[in-house]
């Protein structure tokens, strides 16, 4: 009945199936091959799961009687000859999925009973007892019901940021999203008491953080961060979820290839939004990957300015995760809210690649004994960065320097009902700086269990043995940063003090995946330069094309380093990773859209290179504006020459919608587009 779906909210389903939220009343019309007596007794069987049983609370039988004992109850509202009109009602903290639904009636001593279907029963985010609860309309249409959105990219100098479709109301994606609860390791060695623990939306997300990585259980995606991407597409390529969910299905889920951190947070969120559970997309820059739980992070170079991956720390430019909303009845209502979920496998909770729930109050506050995965994240938005000179001839290290205000920058998510940034790096952490966050900091290290690993020094007893350095060095860009044009910048060095210095400098360029990966080595360079008191000078670095063509990859991030050395001094360590503009790929629409008319879009595109650019495809999707995807093969373009290809799309829900756009080839793997488009009725 549709007015089950708009009193459930469920009616942006494209889905056939009978879907419902759980607490909340709905009606059905039952017909019978006659009409009931006054001594007939009739009773609904409800269950879920392979071993449904009413201790575990996955089946439940129930009258027709009116009454609520807290668990499931139905009341006749009519029965008009041979049709009953019945209100049925779970309790609000059902476990969620598929259900079927049997009635019994026995009348003078014999039982008959029929199979009256099945139904899917999800969160409730409208339904103030209900664990997802979210009390602003505003925010819930927003982290519920919207199917699109944004997620930011980059770095902390270069924000950017990617149109994603969740496409969570799409055909099929709901009964994808409830098959992953259903492929999982613990439905797989307990199927009863995982589904019995449905209801609990802590444990859902859990589970799902574990289900959308392939790592243990060929789950949703494989992640790949080699630069290389044989065998599968590259993550850039993705612009949304539903292909993701859709193919995992096709394959006969086996891992999609390939995920990388923003793909793993999309694919999640559409998940977590389908089934009813509040969500958004964060973003952190300069995120800490520390893997020996000592809440900081080490990073080293060579004497010659090169990055080295050496130890397993690392800072990635960003990192995504989600954010799922709920209560939190483990911890107390001081940790409501807010709180982390991570697809991404980066280290193992449990023995699982798995990440969260963990509440953003709690990592504020540096109460890092707190369930799940506290220290990881807490070290993601909070740890000390330590970089080291590593010098590989004789095996020394000294630590270059100690900075506590680097890590979890500008940590962003879409703003409800607008297509701008929120910051929301308050609600992690103190003002960098602020005797609060080193307080929270100094909790937080306490906390660490005794036998907690401390890297080479622990953070009480850094002092520089070589008292501060007497000059100063930064990168400034000093060109247009684009694919194709060469690279400008300029390293500045100041001398500091009143005596005359000699510098030598060593400088080295490397393309990177945004993680840090090295890919190549594309420049490097050596100089003398010889500083009069207090003067600055700016020495340039040019990086043509040819150079760094080749090994540039989809993230267009360019990593440069200088060692500066003045003789008896600790060295000075300059770095800065520069991110390449794509050429712009535009979308327009050509007329007024309206729900069912087809309407014609075009793409213009122009390659900007002296050379050819060919296998060149544009793949297109969005929610409400065309069926799955649209791939379409662009043909090759000359030098400078422009592009413009026009297709249909055909509108199937009004409001504003969005429209994602991927063009690729083979010197640009990943240009990417977004446009709003306002549906009339």
């Amino acid at each position: 009945m549709p007015v089950n779906r708009r009193a459930h909210h469920t009616d942006k389903f494209s889905s056939q199936d009978f879907i419902v939220r759980r607490g909340q009343p709905w009606e059905m019309v039952i017909f019978c091959n006659r009409s009931l007596e006054s001594d007939d007794d009739l009773n609904f069987i409800v269950s879920t799961g392979p071993q449904p049983s009413e201790s575990a609370r996955t089946k439940a039988v129930f009258p027709v009687s009116g009454r609520s004992t807290g668990g499931w109850n139905a009341t006749l509202k009519a029965n008009n000859d041979n049709n009953l009109i019945v209100a049925i009602a779970s309790p609000v903290n059902a476990p969620i999925g598929w259900y079927t639904m049997n009635i019994e009636i026995s009348s003078n001593g014999r039982v008959s009973s029929q199979k009256l279907g099945t139904f899917i029963l999800l969160f409730n985010p409208w339904l103030q007892a209900d664990d997802v609860f979210m009390s602003n309309n505003a925010e819930r249409e927003e982290y519920v019901e919207e199917d699109s959105g944004i997620i930011y990219v980059g770095s902390t100098n270069r924000i950017g940021m990617v149109g994603w479709n969740f496409g969570q109301f799409e055909e099929d994606i709901l009964s994808i999203s409830l098959s992953i609860l259903d492929r999982s390791l613990n439905f797989r060695r307990d199927p009863a008491t995982d589904v019995a623990r449905r209801n609990d939306p802590k444990y859902v997300c859990r589970v799902l953080s574990a289900m959308i990585n392939g790592n243990d259980d060929s789950g949703v995606l494989s992640g790949n961060w080699s630069g290389n991407y044989t065998g599968g597409l590259d993550p850039r390529t993705w612009n949304g979820s539903v292909e993701i969910l859709k193919n995992w299905k096709k394959s006969g889920f086996k891992p999609v290839r390939y995920g990388q951190c923003w793909v793993f947070a999309g694919t999640l969120n559409t998940v977590l939004r389908c089934l009813g559970v509040p969500s958004r997309v964060i973003t952190n820059f300069n995120s800490a990957h520390d893997t020996d739980r000592n809440l900081s992070v080490d990073v080293y170079y060579d004497p010659m300015g090169n990055p080295l991956e050496k130890g397993s720390d690392s800072v990635w430019n960003f990192h995504v995760w989600n954010e799922g909303w709920f209560v939190r009845t483990d911890l107390g209502p001081s940790y409501n809210g807010w709180q982390v979920l991570d697809a991404t496998p980066q280290e193992r909770s449990q023995g699982v690649f798995q990440c969260g729930p963990a509440s953003v109050n709690a990592i504020r506050e540096g109460d890092v004994d707190k369930n799940f995965d506290m220290i990881f994240i807490f070290a993601e938005v909070n740890a000390d960065r330590i970089t080291w000179i590593y010098n590989s001839r004789n095996g020394s290290q000294k630590q270059n320097s100690l900075d506590t205000y680097s890590i979890g920058k500008y940590i962003s998510t879409k703003a409800v009902g607008s297509n701008s940034r929120l910051d929301v790096t308050d609600k992690y952490k103190y003002p960098e700086g602020s005797s609060e966050e080193r307080q929270v900091h100094q909790k937080a290290l306490s906390k660490l269990k005794p036998n907690a690993t401390f890297g080479p020094t622990s953070v009480r007893d850094l002092a520089g043995e070589e008292g501060a350095p007497s000059i100063s060095g930064r990168f400034k860009v000093t060109g247009v940063l684009a694919v194709g044009k060469e690279v400008s910048l300029a390293l500045i060095l100041k001398n500091l003090t009143s005596d005359r210095k000699t510098v030598t400098v060593n400088m080295t360029a490397w393309t990177i995946v945004y993680n840090g990966t090295l890919v190549h080595e594309v420049w490097k360079d050596s100089a003398t330069i010889t500083l009069d008191p207090e003067e600055e000078i700016q020495h340039p670095v040019k990086i043509p094309y040819s150079r760094y063509d080749r090994y540039l990859k989809a993230d267009n991030m360019i990593r440069t380093t200088a060692i500066c050395k003045v003789t008896d001094e600790a060295e000075v360590l300059v770095e800065r990773d520069v991110i390449l503009d794509n050429p712009t790929l535009t979308l327009e629409v050509l007329e007024q859209a309206q729900v069912q008319k087809p309407v014609i879009v075009q793409m213009l595109f122009s390659n900007p290179l002296d050379e050819p650019v060919r296998d060149c495809v544009l793949m297109v999707e969005g929610s409400g504006l065309l069926r799955g995807n649209l791939k379409i093969d662009v043909p090759a373009l000359r030098p400078k020459e422009k592009s413009r290809i026009r297709f249909e799309i055909l509108p199937t829900r009004s409001g504003i919608k969005q429209l994602v756009a991927d063009f690729s080839c083979n010197k640009f793997p990943a240009i990417k587009a977004m446009l709003s488009i306002e549906v009339a009725e």
